[in-house]
């Protein structure tokens, strides 16, 4: 479809991470880049109509180093510019970026803006940069509006001309352009030579609420991926481990893991000591089918949550965000299989 592009006001949240970049050619260095004078640097700007404001962390991070409290504090830049913009879009490091826009997704409830998630491979000063083009089709996303009102009104990542929901993407390349897939849900747009969005593929809107911003993530979590060989003492020390709460098993293929008893009897014990176990399939593409195989029917019988289709990193911030809720034991493995943010089928 073509979008219509108003006066829209637009907040660049700069994180970190090396679209933020420009090469001081006098040296050879890297710099950061100053985004006061986006437009004056990137004229292609202006021809979007809309008013673009700028705010960075007082330290920008690279993006290893995002943790659940930088989490927080992008959600509270969101929340107090909430009522004066139309749409947000978070430069964020390529590494932990599906981490962090898996979070804000659970974090902002009743969101009804966009909020997108962009980086780059290349610094934006490069000679092949992939940042320009990142940027400003993800400004353009974020200021897209039918009968004045914001087409895309969820948490995004749009990278390398498509945009996807962004608790169903995952780093899959550390080289190419095309660092991000989104293996089991379609893109919610794609860039080329007319701005396509497929409206089929966006959340439903629901009744009009006002946002509601969770600031609280609690951090006790792992993961395991399963492994040909891992050992008993290993297995039992990470189920043991001093303050988990919840732990995600990286399991084979549809959910199936070992039989042996040894491997069954610890989740047992584990489990009767409050421990939440999800299963997620360490697979990139397709989900976790309980019982499909003998494999996995253990697992089953143990009432272990069935992570469906989710990625491990929907999963780690949705057990932060559920776990900070402070969602009961009794309720929890019925809401984290159902889906809240469009994060599972």
């Amino acid at each position: 479809m073509n979008t219509t592009i108003g006066k829209t006001n637009i907040l660049l949240i700069y994180t970190g991470g090396t679209i933020g970049m420009v090469k001081d050619y006098a040296t050879g260095n890297l710099k950061a880049f100053d985004f006061d004078k986006l437009q004056s640097n990137i004229p292609e700007l202006y021809q979007l109509d809309c008013a673009i404001e700028t705010i960075s962390f007082d330290c920008p991070i690279d993006s290893s180093n995002m943790d659940p409290g930088h989490w927080a504090n992008i959600a509270s830049i969101i929340e107090g510019r909430y009522e004066d913009h139309d749409g947000f879009v978070v430069l964020h490091g390529s590494d932990t970026m599906s981490y962090s826009a898996s979070a804000l997704s659970f974090m902002l409830e009743h969101l009804s803006k966009p909020v997108i998630f962009t980086g780059s491979q290349l610094p934006i000063g490069d000679l092949r940069t992939d940042a320009k083009e990142n940027l400003i089709t993800s400004i353009q996303i974020a200021a897209s509006q039918e009968r004045g009102r914001p087409i895309i009104r969820e948490v995004c990542v749009y990278f390398e001309y498509k945009l996807y929901r962004a608790n169903r993407t995952t780093k899959i390349n550390a080289e190419h352009f095309e660092a991000f897939q989104s293996l089991n849900y379609p893109p919610l747009a794609e860039s080329g030579v007319h701005l396509k969005i497929y409206k089929e593929n966006l959340l439903p809107r629901g009744r009009s609420k006002s946002l509601r911003v969770h600031k609280v993530m609690d951090n006790r979590v792992g993961v395991l991926k399963l492994f040909p060989g891992i050992t008993e003492a290993f297995f039992k020390n990470v189920l043991q481990c001093d303050g988990l709460r919840a732990l995600i098993m990286e399991t084979y293929g549809a959910g199936n893991a070992p039989t042996y008893d040894w491997f069954t009897k610890s989740l047992k014990e584990a489990l009767q000591k409050g421990l939440i176990l999800v299963n997620v399939t360490q697979c990139s593409g397709g989900g976790v089918l309980l019982g499909q195989y003998e494999t996995s029917q253990h697992l089953k019988k143990l009432q272990i949550i069935n992570g469906k289709d989710i990625t491990t990193e929907a999963a780690v911030t949705k057990l932060m965000y559920m776990l900070g809720q402070d969602v009961s034991m009794a309720s929890f493995k019925t809401i984290f299989e159902t889906s809240i943010r469009g994060e599972m089928e």
